[in-house]
């Protein structure tokens, strides 16, 4: 739903939750309880927002790297537990109409985030698959040995066989047949790696071939809209909390796809949040960015956003340009330009090695979270109709 939409809500969400509750309780409750209440999903809205602007606040260099992700998962997971105290809170409320329609939304999009969530685990170990070829790499072009042709053949081999396995699979055969030629490889050869590794690719999903991120994400966002103002009013407030945790975990998942190589990316996802929710313009900030860097020409056909993707296809291109240009015996200056080469890619291998183990477990705490969530919803759910 386009912002001009809003207009005619605007004043009703720029005001307070305690100045909606105070326009439909005026004298009629004990005004230290309505304070209680409304002070609650104020703190909430408040927390949310300072959490997105210190993930805003990044610089280029660390905005989509393996710590940024690893905090903005500590973020959502923060903003899922904080909910969940605030549906517990007011679990006399939650399952009455119109709240009820709300949080069964809510939990229906969460649920659709439990298959993101296991395609992500799936390419963070195709990484982690990547991480071992660039090992290879490194032990081949070690510091303490002589870099001599038969050290090169390996590296150049593990090379090769990590740029077939970085390929996004939206790049053309006419792309893929250029950069293996780039490596020396006979096109036979070439053709015979890249069947071979779709073959693999399709052992390692844990989703189906015909499943697509991309759709996941769209089913997320489906006709998600800023709560109107009865509505406020009507749930004491709380549609606004749901609201905000339905944004959140569209925009998390948005971005996890955005970073980590996954089935079908797509990052076609309409973010329309009305810029008077206080955490509004950071969320807003970091899609815009995202897209940006997914609009440079050196990031067009990555398969990943991630920082260190990024500097993982850099160096070993580099290093792979050197491996078919070079000539032996080496000169002294080319042998320093190798090792500084390898300096860098032993870097950004240390930086994966101690990022990705505590990611993955980041990302299966989220799945069990959601799950958890929802069950615990459900089954309040169930007493609660036991009962009527």
């Amino acid at each position: 739903m386009p912002a001009t939409d809003y207009q005619g809500l605007s004043a009703s969400i720029s005001r307070s939750i305690l100045s909606l509750r105070r326009d439909q309780i005026h004298s009629m409750e004990p005004t230290h309880e309505a304070s209680g209440h409304d002070l609650e999903l104020e703190a909430f809205q408040r927390q949310v927002a300072d959490r997105f602007l210190d993930l805003s606040s990044v610089g280029s260099d660390d905005l989509l790297s393996l710590s940024w992700i690893r905090k903005l998962l500590d973020s959502f997971l923060c903003c899922q537990e904080e909910f969940r105290v605030i549906l517990f809170n007011n679990r006399s409320q939650v399952y009455k109409a119109p709240l009820d329609r709300l949080i069964n939304d809510f939990f229906e999009r969460s649920v659709k985030a439990l298959d993101l969530c296991n395609a992500i685990r799936d390419g963070i170990e195709q990484i982690r698959e990547w991480k071992k070829l660039i090992e290879i790499v490194l032990c081949a072009l070690d510091n303490r040995r002589i870099l001599g042709e038969g050290q090169f053949r390996r590296a150049k081999k593990a090379l090769i066989d990590l740029a077939l396995s970085m390929l996004d699979e939206r790049e053309s055969t006419a792309a893929l047949a250029h950069r293996n030629r780039s490596f020396g490889r006979q096109n036979a050869a070439s053709s015979r790696d890249h069947r071979n590794f779709g073959h693999f690719r399709s052992l390692s999903w844990s989703v189906s071939r015909s499943w697509s991120a991309a759709r996941q994400l769209q089913a997320i966002g489906n006709n998600l809209a800023a709560p109107k103002a009865n509505e406020i009013v009507a749930t004491n407030g709380i549609a606004v909390a749901v609201y905000t945790m339905n944004s959140i975990l569209l925009f998390v998942m948005w971005a996890l796809v955005a970073a980590i190589p996954c089935q079908d990316r797509g990052l076609q996802v309409h973010f329309s949040i009305p810029r008077q929710f206080s955490w509004a313009v950071p969320i807003l900030s970091l899609h815009e960015r995202v897209l940006e860097e997914s609009r440079k020409r050196d990031r067009r056909n990555a398969c990943g956003l991630l920082r260190e993707i990024y500097q993982m296809d850099k160096c070993t291109k580099a290093l792979a340009e050197m491996a078919d240009s070079v000539q032996f015996p080496l000169t002294e200056e080319k042998e320093a330009e190798v090792r500084l080469r390898v300096q860098e890619l032993g870097k950004v291998c240390e930086v994966i090695k101690e990022a990705l183990d505590p990611l993955e477990r980041q990302v299966r705490d989220v799945f069990h979270r959601i799950v958890h969530s929802r069950t615990e919803g459900l089954d309040s759910l169930g007493r609660v109709n036991h009962n009527d």
